[in-house]
């Protein structure tokens, strides 16, 4: 079984900084991908930035603007996110496209998310 659990949320100030930590554990064959996404209250889910191991391929959300880096270790994906700006409150999740050992298909696992509030 494969899980993905998510840290590092809290209450910052505008300007602040944050780092997000996305641990990956159980029975994990390879790792194409993991992302973080989030999602405001009211809004739709969007994509904060896209980290490809494999190929050492990077993709952020266009808000991002220089502001944010995705980078991994091992089975941990962190998102460290300098000069945060209340817009940028919600539930930060990461997703896992994972193949689990015994399994040929790859799998797209989810963390239950981490509340991250940027007061004005």
């Amino acid at each position: 079984q494969v899980q993905l659990v998510e840290s590092g949320g809290g209450l910052v100030q505008t300007g602040g900084s944050l780092r997000l930590s996305c641990v990956i554990s159980g029975d994990v064959l390879d790792l194409n991908a993991v992302a973080w996404h989030r999602q405001a209250p009211g809004k739709e889910r969007e994509l904060v930035a896209r980290i490809f191991p494999g190929r050492r391929s990077i993709k952020y959300g266009d808000f991002v603007k220089g502001r944010f880096t995705i980078s991994q270790n091992r089975k941990t994906v962190y998102l460290q996110m300098n000069v945060l700006e209340p817009e940028d409150t919600g539930v930060y999740s990461c997703e896992g496209n994972i193949k689990p050992l015994g399994s040929d298909r790859w799998n797209d696992y989810w963390g239950q998310g981490t509340q991250v509030t940027v007061s004005s």
